[in-house]
Order: structure tokens, then C-alpha cells, then sequence
């Protein structure tokens, strides 16, 4: 029986010595636009970039393995990649969203039902009772999940959703960005499809834009492809080669963060100022046990609520040391962000309330620095209130 290969292996030995031309170790960069033909009204692998190139191949290919998916489909951004999906659908289908996803996935499906594309319905997925009630009455096509979610870390069981998705035939597709296939799998869970905004773990450096798309069968696979060169939303070789480089070093990245966003929210814990914090590795989390069950770690991303509201966020922004006020995440460098302006600005005053996104809320990418030096810089901000 073939032994499944560890992430450690699959990172490390994507493309390596595959150049049949001069033997080279690290994968060529293929810039090429096009690719001649070698014999007329002959198909080849490679014609034009945007339908195939063997640079984005090796980073889909080495996705599709890490995720246990059958093939994937490498995009400009994590947008285009929710983008992408939402174009499999047919006009005017159901699609279930959590109530609480990222302002960017948020912000697309509203706009896709405001403009009659497709009827979309945002449900709070933890409440298993009332989704099921959803999905009995809107027959959707489409389920999608996001867990953790952004910015709350709530988790939503995978397995659970897969079962009542199956009652109607419905797709389902996780947003795995916030843990990357180093600590969930969401196809091993049942899911049909698992996207990632590869500009954050998976590449992990803030220098690269990109979005993955990976497909659990052979039929759907080729249908997001086919949609993907339709709509010319496949990434450029040279952020595929970067995120390869990027993905080699994914499960020793992973570690770290997690080691870091641990440290941090026992830090906050302890602090007079916060009165709470968002991090499924607390056990005082709601979705502690879930995380457990469902992932391989907990991840380096944490939030939590400063008791004095949007005042005491820009005195906390203006003082904190070590970390950089940015959006996004999943980099090297620890990133401190707030939800409520920033990656959620465009949901309504309700929708956020709904969301339980506040004025005092905090989001922590946790990086790769010192954890004294973490620790420290985010007291230096949490004493100046």
C-alpha cells in the first residue's frame, strides 16, 4: 500500500528536479505568453498561459496533493478564487454563507443577489438546527464555509454541513485560508471544493497576490478550469513560482505562528484592558473542542475586544511596538489590524453588529518574531490606555 506523504515532504519536493532540458533542481520559471507547437493540429499540454503553464501547474499540483484534492486551479487573487466559484453556479441558484465571513466574500455574493445573479442567504452555520431549516427551504447549490472564521476564529463543523448539504445535492466549499492545508483538510472532512487566498500562509512572505481553487473530483476540477480560462483569472507564473518558494517552508512556518498566537492571547488574557479574546486554542473558547477535533493546530491568528471601544483602538494602534497596523495576514511580520474599518468597512452597521464585529475589536496576525519581543510590544500599546 502507498504510504501518503507527510506536508514536510510534499513542500519540499514539489517540482524538484523535473527540468528534462539542463537537469536544473529548483522548477524553471516558464514567463512565456505562448508555446510552440510542435506538430500541426496536434494538442500539447501548453498553448497560451492563461489556459496552462508549467510554473502555476506545480504549485496547483503540489495544493491539490497537500489538500487530498484531485486538481487546482491557481488564480491572481483569493477574490478571483471566491470569484471563480461563484461562476460554476447556474443564474439564480442558492448559495448559504456564514453570517460572519470575510467583508470580501460578504461584499461579492451581496452584490452578485443585489444584481439577480444569484439568491444568497447568510446564516450563522454554528446553529445547525436553523441551517438545516435554510437548506430544506432554499435548495442551494452551493454551501460555503468559512472556518475559522475572519475575524472571530469561530469554528463550524465541516462534517456536520457535509451531511446536510448532501440531502439536496449541494456543493460545499471552505475558505481555508486561516489555517492552510498544514492544519485543516477539508476534502478528508467531505468538502467538494477548498479555496485559499495564497497571497497569506501559503506564501507567507506579503509579496505575492494569489488565489488557489482546489476540486476533489475529476469533473468539477476541469469545470473550474474551463471557467478559469474563460474568464482570464489564472495568476501570473512569477507569483506561482514565489508562492511555490513560499510553500516549502509552510509546516515549520505554521509552527511558529501558532507557538507566537498562543503566547499572545494567554498575554491579553491576563490584561486589565481586554475584556475578551478570540483564539480556539484557549480552552475558554467556544469552539475549542471543535478546533481539536476538526484541525491539526490552532493557527496564528487571534482577536479580542478593548474595553474602551474605538478611543482606546487608536491609542492601542498609535503606542503597540512589533507590530504593523495592515490589512491581511499570514506573513512573516506580525500584523495588527481593525475589523470594523478595515476588512469589514463595507458591511452595514447592522450587518456588523450581526456578525459581532464591534468598534473595540482587534485582529492579530502573530508572526515569526521573538515572542518576548511580541509580548512586550503589545503591553507597550495595552499600558498606554
Amino acid at each position: 500500500m502507498k504510504k501518503n506523504k507527510s506536508i514536510e515532504t510534499i513542500t519540499a519536493s514539489a517540482g524538484i528536479a523535473t527540468d528534462q532540458q539542463f537537469g536544473a533542481v529548483i522548477p524553471p520559471l516558464y514567463l512565456s505568453s505562448n508555446f510552440a507547437f510542435h506538430e500541426f493540429g496536434k494538442e500539447q499540454p501548453y498553448d497560451y498561459t492563461r489556459s496552462a503553464n508549467p510554473t502555476r501547474d506545480i504549485l496547483a499540483t503540489a495544493l491539490a496533493e497537500l489538500e487530498g484534492g484531485y486538481g487546482g486551479t491557481i488564480t491572481s487573487s483569493g477574490m478571483s478564487a471566491i470569484s471563480l466559484i461563484a461562476s460554476i453556479l447556474d443564474i439564480n441558484a442558492s448559495v448559504i454563507l456564514p453570517h460572519d465571513c470575510y467583508g470580501g466574500t460578504y461584499r461579492l455574493f451581496a452584490a452578485l443577489a443585489e444584481k439577480g445573479a444569484l439568491r444568497v442567504k447568510f446564516v450563522n452555520q454554528q446553529d445547525l438546527v436553523t441551517l438545516k431549516s435554510c437548506i430544506e427551504e432554499l435548495q442551494p447549490k452551493l454551501i460555503w464555509v468559512e472556518t475559522p472564521s475572519n475575524p472571530l476564529l469561530q469554528t463550524v463543523d465541516i462534517e456536520q454541513i457535509v451531511l446536510l448539504a448532501k440531502t439536496v445535492n449541494a456543493l460545499v466549499a471552505v475558505d481555508n485560508t486561516f489555517l492552510s492545508p498544514a492544519l485543516q483538510n477539508p476534502i478528508k472532512l467531505g468538502a467538494d471544493i477548498v479555496m485559499h487566498s495564497t497571497t497569506k500562509y501559503i506564501n507567507g512572505h506579503s509579496d505575492v497576490v494569489g488565489g488557489a481553487v482546489i476540486a476533489n473530483n475529476k469533473i468539477l476540477h476541469e469545470k473550474i478550469q474551463y471557467w478559469a480560462n474563460n474568464l482570464g483569472v489564472a495568476g501570473a507564473p512569477f507569483d506561482a513560482y514565489l508562492t511555490t518558494r513560499g510553500l516549502r517552508t509552510l509546516s515549520l512556518r505554521m509552527q511558529s505562528h501558532e507557538t507566537n498566537a498562543m503566547a499572545l492571547a494567554q498575554a491579553l488574557l491576563a490584561h486589565e484592558q481586554v475584556s475578551k479574546v478570540y483564539y480556539p486554542g484557549l480552552e475558554s473558547h467556544p469552539s475549542h473542542l471543535l478546533a481539536a477535533k476538526q484541525q491539526k493546530g490552532f493557527g496564528g491568528m487571534l482577536s479580542f475586544e478593548l474595553k474602551g471601544g474605538l478611543v482606546d483602538v487608536k491609542k492601542f494602534f498609535e503606542a503597540v511596538q512589533h507590530f504593523y497596523l495592515a490589512e491581511s495576514l499570514g506573513g512573516f511580520e506580525s500584523l495588527v489590524c481593525h475589523p470594523f474599518t478595515m476588512t469589514h468597512a463595507a458591511l452595514t452597521e447592522a450587518e456588523k453588529a450581526e456578525a459581532g464585529i464591534s468598534e473595540g475589536l482587534v485582529r492579530i496576525s502573530a508572526g515569526l518574531e521573538a515572542k518576548e519581543d511580541l509580548i512586550s510590544g503589545l503591553n507597550v500599546g495595552l499600558n498606554s490606555l
